[in-house]
């Protein structure tokens, strides 16, 4: 589905955080990335995502090369992307935030429509809730209408980074509960970011450890049950 072909990105020309990386994600699984702070994992989902040009390498969607196509072309080739820091208006209503996701196709009232009536059926507390301002809502909720949101545009691949972060543990399993959901339900691939070594290693896939911008271990998750391993002991 996904494939990175020794990757070198950085933020400078000359300065590269990540060093080669390679890696697959595999449609309809969850592949989690985990590491350090500062090894580059959220670099990589910015590169991913077209917010960084990669100094060399290769970044592959279904076999074509997404190498100087812009974010906003990315996105209608189906790839979408939930950072780490909270994205929604908070004085906005919720539905006002979703139809936010649509924006690329923001003149197709019909189409509009329909998105929203998915996420309502996906996320029934958003109907709910939907005339309400999002900054009254949970953390996890909001999280929530983050993920709705990125929903709007039909995407096959959604790059997650740190989906739990400054969340209590009850509302953190609600999101990775939504991941889970996504995954097995409507056959979404994911690349999920995180820190939470526990919590992604139970809803993974597959598994690439990063260390200093490099590939580290890799494997079926099934091969990190000990997590010495993933914390580098």
């Amino acid at each position: 589905m996904l494939e990175i072909k020794d990757l070198y990105v950085g933020y400078y020309k000359d300065l590269n955080i990540l060093q080669g990386i390679s890696m697959e994600a595999q449609e309809a699984k969850i592949t989690t990335v985990l590491g350090a702070n500062g090894v580059g994992k959220s670099t990589l989902l910015k590169a991913i995502y077209g917010f960084l040009r990669p100094n060399s390498g290769e970044v592959l969607l279904a076999g074509r090369s997404l190498i100087g196509i812009p974010t906003h072309e990315r996105i209608d080739m189906g790839i979408s992307y939930i950072p780490q820091q909270p994205g929604i208006f908070r004085w906005m209503s919720v539905e006002e935030n979703l139809e936010l996701g649509a924006w690329t196709f923001r003149d197709d009232k019909e189409r509009i429509r329909r998105k929203l009536d998915e996420n309502y059926q996906r996320f029934p507390v958003l109907k709910e809730r939907r005339k309400s301002q999002a900054g009254e809502l949970s953390g996890g909720m909001q999280r929530m209408v983050e993920v709705g949101r990125t929903l709007m545009t039909d995407p096959k691949v959604i790059l997650v980074d740190e989906p739990t972060a400054g969340l209590a543990k009850l509302l953190s399993e609600e999101v990775y509960q939504m991941l889970i959901q996504l995954r097995d339900e409507e056959g979404m691939t994911i690349i999920l970011v995180d820190q939470e070594i526990r919590q992604a290693l139970k809803i993974a896939d597959y598994v690439y450890v990063l260390e200093l911008g490099r590939n580290r271990f890799d494997g079926p998750v099934e091969e990190f049950t000990d997590l010495k391993k993933a914390f580098w002991v």
